[in-house]
């Protein structure tokens, strides 16, 4: 699904896929699955759109970073202070 369909509303047609889990990995997901009320493909679908969106919310705001001017940090006759004094206790 993309953002674009997310905005829209569009619910695109789901797709299958084999995904091949050690057993003690496939039997623990089961167990997840069951205490959760849902299916191992419903959670593992919800982990995978949940990360799929965490990563277009970094790259949209990787881009918007790259995107602002780089500023100064500090004038030509101001040095940068001692590292002994950032790091005082």
């Amino acid at each position: 699904m993309t953002s674009k369909d997310r905005k829209s509303g569009k619910n695109p047609k789901n797709r299958n896929v084999t995904v091949t889990l050690r057993e003690d990995v496939a039997r623990w997901a089961r167990i997840k699955a069951a205490e959760q009320d849902t299916s191992v493909s419903r959670m593992l679908g919800d982990l995978l759109e949940a990360q799929m969106k965490h990563d277009e919310e970094y790259d949209r705001a990787m881009e918007r970073f790259l995107s602002t001017p780089a500023r100064r940090l500090r004038t030509d006759a101001t040095p940068y202070p001692e590292r002994g004094s950032l790091h005082e206790r």
